[in-house]
């Protein structure tokens, strides 16, 4: 403890095993300088939840932002583990990570304004926004995401995914599909009323979910918006030819809640037989005319239906789809090192500060 006369920096994060230098600036957490440098940093939420930026403490004084309890377990603790997100530094440290290998150089995160230009309605809860933006956005890998936020009204910005790959998209224009959680600021603000040439503020590209380098079978797995990171993940191996086997569960409540189906048929027209496309509806109506699967995604992870312990598996959308999904998949024998996922949290899932 440094009381009143903590010192307020800068220092230097050393990061090993990379051999890697930061500078951490007063009122910068330990992820922002290193995410700035243009390091892989592991990280997806960004708010302390998610725990994808766990790093040990190896030396040096910090000061946490949030307790690192509500996301890493006591044995973590004891080992010196800390959330580089929530992690502001009191001294030079040297901390311990694996730094991600991204398929190309990471861009630094940007801020560009821009305005909305059309709003789709996908389903009764889910809009894809098209965003018009003053200048060319940093490349971006599918899967990752950035964050609006709405310049006099809604300063605090929010996080949505990239609903198309880099190859799919012009220069200056993006697009999200973004849920309206009930209560929730921003997207009740959206959802509100036709909200089409407002003015918004992107900063991006953030988040490590992205396609890793592989011929193993490929198990996609989402549910509501998290379709956006997948869709764009699936649109990118589709360009690569597909060159292995993708199968893609999505979950959803009834018949109304599915979309992007048309978008699915093409991608599986061009994975000639190497792709495929299972949605599993949860609540469909007894009687209804689907005749499709009905359950839970987990009722359909077996290991007759995929090769199971040589897959990628590559989840999006809400906490408890995919901590179910990573249950059974690990269960079934894949490797922790290959589950890559993101969940979708709101602000009920963040951590007390």
């Amino acid at each position: 403890m440094f009381g009143l006369f903590a010192p307020k920096g800068p220092f230097s994060a050393k990061i090993s095993p990379s051999g890697d230098n930061v500078e951490v600036k007063a009122g910068e957490n330990l992820l922002q300088a290193a995410l700035s440098k243009g390091l892989a940093f592991p990280h997806n939420c960004r708010v302390g939840s998610c725990g994808e930026c766990r790093c040990k403490l190896v030396k040096g004084k910090i000061k946490p932002l949030s307790d690192f309890s509500y996301v890493l377990d006591g044995k973590e603790l004891d080992a010196g583990m800390i959330l580089a997100c929530q992690t502001s530094l009191r001294s030079d440290v040297e901390i311990e990570v694996k730094l991600d290998t991204p398929p190309v150089a990471l861009s630094q995160p940007k801020t560009i304004e821009g305005v909305i230009t059309s709003i789709r309605q996908l389903t009764h809860d889910i809009q894809e926004v098209s965003i018009k933006l003053n200048e060319t956005f940093p490349n971006y890998l599918a899967g990752q995401y950035a964050e609006l936020s709405i310049p006099g009204i809604i300063e605090k910005p929010r996080s949505y995914s990239f609903a198309t790959s880099p190859d799919a998209k012009s220069q200056d224009s993006i697009k999200f599909f973004i849920r309206h959680v009930p209560g929730g600021e921003f997207t009740s603000w959206l959802h509100g009323q036709n909200r089409e040439s407002h003015p918004v503020k992107v900063t991006g590209p953030y988040g490590s979910f992205w396609l890793r380098e592989s011929n193993a079978p490929m198990l996609c797995i989402a549910g509501g918006s998290g379709m956006a990171p997948i869709k764009a993940l699936l649109e990118q191996v589709s360009s690569q030819g597909f060159n292995r086997q993708v199968v893609y569960l999505f979950g959803a409540r009834t018949q109304a809640d599915l979309y992007c189906i048309d978008d699915m048929q093409k991608i599986v027209q061009m994975g000639n037989g190497n792709f495929n496309f299972i949605p599993v509806l949860s609540r469909e109506p007894e009687g209804s005319d689907w005749s499709g699967l009905r359950g839970q995604i987990t009722d359909f992870i077996l290991p007759n239906a995929f090769d199971i312990p040589n897959t990628h598996a590559y989840l999006c959308g809400p906490p408890g789809m995919i901590d179910s999904s990573i249950e059974t998949l690990v269960n079934g024998g894949v490797q922790n090192t290959n589950i890559f996922y993101d969940k979708f949290l709101d602000s009920s899932h963040l951590p007390k500060k």
